[in-house]
């Protein structure tokens, strides 16, 4: 399984050029800074996500989703971007709507995205887009549109999907638990980042990742470079933990 850090577009100026030692990243096109760039055709993996759905959250009035989709089309086709997503906004425009998207999107790009399926889009899409598609992602486990006891339903998926030569991208399954149970074939993770916010450390050895969490209504601080070390400390163990899951997981 490919564990791809997601959000390093929030790394540190201290802590970016250890990048270096991660494989497998996924960041948002709403969110991706310049000096991200050089790291897109680097990476083993490199997962471009549309960020429609921050976007629209951000955007106050009438969206024109034809010119976003346009400057998405663009910043894939001039930096080469092997690996993106359709537009996830089923909840906003509807599936129909999604589906005229992507079809756009595919047609100017020259190439096929990463549709994302939601349990509203049924069985029988699932069927379709895994057999037309050889690389497709499950989402609404964020939003926990698939609940945690629901988890199970990802063996049947999967197994369709393994039968179709697809693979499958976990959005946002940061289970480490629950991981070698359900073989995606990636998925991605912000909990890196968790040690600013939540003071969270994490440390992997002996084939396993441990987590030391803050003192109840504890963070950690800029001052002194702790924010630094923290967030170094968790870059690195993370992009551990992806050496590992490639051979295990």
């Amino acid at each position: 399984m490919k564990i791809c850090l997601a959000g390093t577009y929030a790394a540190t100026k201290n802590t970016r050029k250890y990048l270096n030692y991660t494989k497998y990243i996924l960041e948002s096109f709403w969110y991706i800074q310049d000096w991200q760039l050089e790291y897109l055709n680097k990476k083993d993996l490199f997962l471009l996500d549309s960020g429609a759905f921050t976007f629209m959250n951000n955007f106050k009035g009438k969206v024109d989703w034809k010119e976003y989709i346009d400057k998405y089309v663009d910043f894939i086709i001039k930096n080469k971007v092997k690996n993106f997503f359709e537009l996830d906004i089923d909840v906003i425009v509807g599936y129909e709507k999604v589906k005229e998207y992507t079809k756009y999107l595919e047609q100017k790009t020259g190439r096929k995205c990463i549709p994302v399926w939601h349990v509203k889009r049924g069985l029988d899409e699932w069927f379709r887009l895994t057999k037309e598609y050889d690389y497709v992602a499950i989402g609404g486990i964020v939003a926990k549109e698939i609940k945690s006891s629901q988890y199970d339903m990802f063996i049947p998926l999967l197994k369709i999907a393994k039968e179709n030569n697809c693979k499958v991208h976990g959005l946002g399954f940061t289970n480490l638990k629950l991981m070698k149970k359900y073989h995606f074939y990636s998925v991605d993770s912000t909990s890196w980042k968790s040690g600013g916010r939540f003071g969270s450390i994490y440390e992997f050895k002996n084939n396993k990742m441990y987590q030391y969490k803050k003192p109840d209504n504890k963070r950690a601080k800029s001052a002194n470079g702790w924010y630094d070390k923290i967030e170094l400390q968790n870059m690195l163990a993370w992009s551990k933990l992806q050496e590992y899951a490639d051979k295990y997981y």
